[in-house]
């Protein structure tokens, strides 16, 4: 069956185009401080985080009351098993949340919703996420990248007096950017919006509609021609998602987040007020990444209690569970496996709650921190959830549902390694987020000496940037050769008698940055223009970067934890033995930047590519259908019945 391989009104772009559309999207200044920056030019700058930032009396009065109610909601109000076999929330509990004021969680009170700080939105996200990762994603895609943040932090008041009213009472959002044929690379987009009079008239189709599918209200990312009068480029909108001309063509299914309402809509001739256009036009790009922010801390923030819960079951279990004459969890192999759930989550908290306070003082620039946090999040929540099957057998394969038929408790176990799977690819790949995370970490390279290793530039060009790289490195590398660090008192107020020294892991973080800075200065000396090319040693770099985040956050959170005498001693030991694992991962990842198979895998996967090793594919069947590889998105009229299925 032949069909084509792509939709045909995607715009044909260069590589040197996609990059340019994505740099002019980025926030180019940094006009407060960042811990993770510092971090990376080898400034470790704990001041930026310690001593730990605390909520106000009256934010955390409001947020614990709202939880509470949350917490009740979720014990006698959600059947997350009936939320799996039925792959749908029920419209009742969706009614519920609007009730409780759940879709108004980072609304202000001005306009009807509560006004929780980031750090009690994320109690709440974990919290209901722990019952249900669908209902999680459902009030995250609503609030976190749906239509409330763009108007929050881009919108006329207008528009905000018109449309945050709805979000925080009534109406469900979506975030629609993703096409069949664009994903990461921007510049393809191929939905256009094009004047007509005091309206913009929107065609083309979206892919994987978070919330498309039940939603009152959409943000839209289309491309306005340029044009007299019109700039032109990639554009937010608000739209109405009954409006004529849109039909949610199919609702998606996915091996986990079963429940989540996640379509295809299309746009024929959609008529769209220029009131309801966010920013002006070309700025879609800049508003969708500046929303993601501090919107992507919902996602770690769902893995922290997705780890809360299998530590929970891992104690649980491997008390109960007896081998060789002992609970498995007191044989070193399973025990291990424990001590890195109980530490790892320990460590997902920290980054999470520490970024979010940032986030809420505004005192920070957190685009990197959050950034970290949900790289690192989605990939050891998905390890957590690893584990947990592995720890509990067989009985981790099976299904909830089966467990509890044959008398047994059901604990969904590898329903949630499903479910986090995503967590890997929603809101940035973790290949995506590994180079986005080592662009801003080389950006104050890139501005002094960028024109100098880039082989389009002239030589005018190259001389200013020479003479500016030779100032700013005269000043910078003799600072990278020691610190406070290599000073054996240094961070002594993370030494107590009778807890763990926690004081060396911050020198050693320390010492790390420094070293991680010298390493990415060496790399950009030694490949300079090639640089971006060398992918697998930028993400080792950001997994680098990311480890030393991790620590500085267990111990400071440790710290806080000691200060106030919540399970101060506790908390010294879970950041003790994360610091511990992190620096065999921290020691392995430096090894690997010099030492590796980067140059034979590329040539292994250019010969894969070209059919080199086709014969290593036979012997086997491809139990695919048939069909193209990417579904054709021309713009037309829809042909297919309107699945869409507003909540009332």
């Amino acid at each position: 069956m032949s069909a084509p391989s792509a939709p045909k009104n995607t715009p044909a772009v260069t590589e040197r185009e996609a990059r340019r559309v994505a740099e002019a999207a980025r926030e180019q200044d940094w006009r407060k401080p960042s811990f993770a920056k510092e971090l990376f030019l080898g400034r470790f700058r704990l001041d930026l985080i310690h001593p730990h930032p605390l909520p106000s009396p009256d934010d955390v009065r409001r947020g614990e009351a709202f939880l509470a109610r949350l917490r009740d909601f979720c014990e006698t109000r959600i059947d997350s098993a009936l939320i799996e076999r039925e792959a749908r929330i029920p419209d009742e509990v969706i009614n519920g949340l609007k009730e409780l004021g759940a879709l108004g969680m980072k609304i202000e009170p001005k306009y009807g919703g509560l006004g929780l700080t980031q750090v009690y939105y994320n109690k709440a996200l974990a919290l209901v996420g722990s019952v249900s990762p669908a209902i999680g994603a459902l009030l995250s895609a609503h609030q976190s990248i749906g239509v409330p943040q763009p108007l929050k932090l881009f919108g006329s008041q207008e528009q905000k007096d018109a449309f945050l009213p709805r979000l925080a009472t009534t109406d469900i959002s979506a975030f629609l950017l993703t096409e069949p044929d664009v994903g990461s690379d921007p510049a393809r987009l191929a939905t256009s919006a094009v004047p007509d009079g005091t309206d913009y008239v929107l065609d083309g189709v979206k892919l994987w509609t978070t919330n498309g599918v039940i939603a009152d209200l959409l943000v839209v990312m289309a491309r306005v021609p340029e044009s007299e009068g019109h700039r032109g480029g990639i554009t937010a909108f608000v739209v109405e998602a009954d409006a004529p001309g849109i039909t949610v063509e199919h609702r998606n299914a996915f091996m986990g987040l079963r429940g989540i309402e996640n379509g295809v809509t299309r746009f024929h001739r959609v008529r769209v007020p220029a009131a309801n256009r966010i920013g002006p036009e070309g700025a879609g790009l800049r508003i969708a990444l500046t929303t993601l922010n501090t919107g992507r801390l919902s996602l770690p923030a769902m893995c922290v209690g997705a780890g809360k819960w299998c530590l929970k079951i891992a104690r649980e279990w491997s008390a109960a569970r007896e081998q060789w004459g002992r609970p498995v969890g007191r044989h070193e192999a399973v025990g291990a496996k424990i001590s890195y759930i109980a530490a790892t989550t320990f460590a997902l908290e920290a980054m999470v709650d520490l970024a979010s306070q940032m986030a809420d003082e505004n005192r920070n620039d957190i685009r990197i921190e959050a950034a970290l946090a949900k790289l690192y999040a989605s990939e050891a929540g998905c390890l957590i959830a690893d584990e947990l099957v592995q720890i509990r057998g067989g009985r981790g394969f099976e299904t909830a549902a089966s467990l509890a038929a044959r008398g047994e408790r059901a604990v969904p176990a590898e329903q949630l390694l499903r479910d986090l799977r995503i967590n890997r690819i929603f809101e940035g790949s973790t290949e995506i987020m590994h180079l986005l995370i080592a662009r801003e970490a080389v950006d104050a390279h890139l501005k002094v000496a960028g024109d100098l290793i880039d082989p389009g530039k002239p030589l005018s060009a190259k001389a200013r940037a020479g003479a500016n790289a030779a100032g700013f490195y005269a000043r910078w590398l003799p600072r990278l050769v020691a610190g406070p660090g290599q000073l054996p008192r240094t961070y002594g107020e993370f030494t107590h008698a009778g807890h763990p020294d926690l004081s060396s892991h911050l020198r050693y973080a320390e010492r790390c940055s420094r070293k991680l800075a010298r390493s990415t200065f060496y790399a950009m000396s030694r490949w300079q223009g090639r640089m971006e090319t060398k992918q697998g040693f930028l993400g080792r770099i950001v997994d680098i970067g990311a480890e030393l985040f991790a620590m500085s956050a267990v111990c400071v959170r440790a710290e806080l934890l000691r200060s106030s005498g919540e399970h101060g001693r506790e908390a010294y030991r879970l950041a003790d033995a994360f610091c511990r694992q992190s620096r065999l991962r921290v020691e392995e990842l430096f090894t690997r930047l010099w030492s590796n198979t980067d140059a034979q895998d590329r040539r292994l996967a250019d010969g894969v590519l070209a059919g080199a090793y086709t014969w290593l594919e036979e012997g086997v069947l491809d139990p695919s259908g048939d069909g193209p590889w990417i579904a054709d998105a021309t713009p037309g009229p829809s042909a297919r019945e309107n699945v869409r299925r507003p909540v009332r």
